[in-house]
């Protein structure tokens, strides 16, 4: 039977699967280039970018989500009562108290990152803490610790770096295999399979780096959603709070797709989709998650 500790071990071993995913469709890419331009050199490079990178994207992929979301510390002294929400539920929830982030933007959302719980962070926008009333606010940060708890934070940061630099390692070998010059010696034939083969894998890791961090956060909401409901006892508090911040069409300013998957709600505004663009959406539908919380 699934429980919370099991999709804790799988959210821990998901991240295992990733990491090394990327290493190998790095180090793959490498390889074909190396081998149509006989440049050893390439593949050396290939295994050394994708084990720095794995490296800096477990110690330094929050830090990056922070600076690109233009998120500021608070001190207890700054906002008392989201600071007592905060170190409240994470008592309830025996969890270490968060460093706690502040984004000047009036969209309401918010977002949990960091490798581990004992190295997070919960971020919310001024937007959302005036928006919503003191049992809203709790079911959202409820929600967040869960993140958190559930040990959903690590991959779903990393995934920020490793699809930004998986789609630029693909352009880039895109671009040499279209207007660079091939090498010399060796079987053309086998050659022109191996540019093919090289072109191919360059259009195709962007695409399933994405697809894998669409799959990733429809789940985890789901499931931040109901750990939070049960927090706080209260799943009306998350409830409105979702169709309060749905209900925001406008974007936020420094919205982008790398990060989007870590908000509460989609930070290109909160607009009902169907068919296939619901397919595509990195948030479930807001309609879905309150009918969830509401048990209808």
């Amino acid at each position: 039977m699934a429980t919370l500790y099991t999709q804790q071990d799988k959210n821990v071993r998901r991240t295992w699967v990733l990491m090394t995913l990327f290493l190998i469709v790095v180090i793959a890419i490498g390889w074909a280039f190396s081998f149509i331009y006989q440049s050893p050199g390439i593949l050396y490079f290939a295994v050394f970018f994708a084990i720095i990178m794995n490296v800096f994207s477990y110690w330094y992929s929050d830090k990056i989500v922070l600076k690109m979301s233009g998120a500021k510390p608070v001190l207890k002294e700054q906002n008392r009562e989201l600071w007592n929400i905060v170190e409240n539920l994470s008592i309830t929830a025996g969890l270490p108290m968060p460093k706690l982030f502040t984004i000047d933007e009036p969209a309401p959302n918010a977002f949990a990152t960091g490798r581990n719980k004992d190295h997070a962070v919960v971020a919310v926008t001024t937007g959302l803490m005036n928006m919503l009333d003191k049992n809203e606010l709790e079911g959202v940060i409820a929600h967040e610790l869960s993140h958190i708890g559930n040990r959903d934070i690590l991959i779903s940061t990393i995934i920020v770096v490793l699809v930004g630099f998986v789609t630029l390692l693909s352009d880039f070998f895109l671009r040499m295999s279209l207007f660079g010059h091939g090498g010399r010696g060796g079987d053309d034939r086998a050659r022109m399979f191996m540019t093919i083969a090289g072109i191919a894998l360059a259009i195709l890791a962007p695409i399933i780096a994405v697809l894998i961090q669409l799959a990733i956060s429809r789940k985890r909401e789901f499931l931040a959603d109901a750990s939070g409901a049960l927090l706080t006892r209260y799943p009306e508090g998350l409830a409105s709070a979702l169709e309060k911040i749905g209900a925001y069409s406008k974007p936020m300013k420094k919205a982008n797709n790398a990060t989007a998957h870590l908000f509460i709600s989609n930070p290109f505004g909160g607009k009902s989709h169907s068919g296939i663009r619901k397919m595509f959406m990195t948030h479930p539908a807001v309609e879905d998650r309150v009918k969830a919380l509401r048990g209808k």
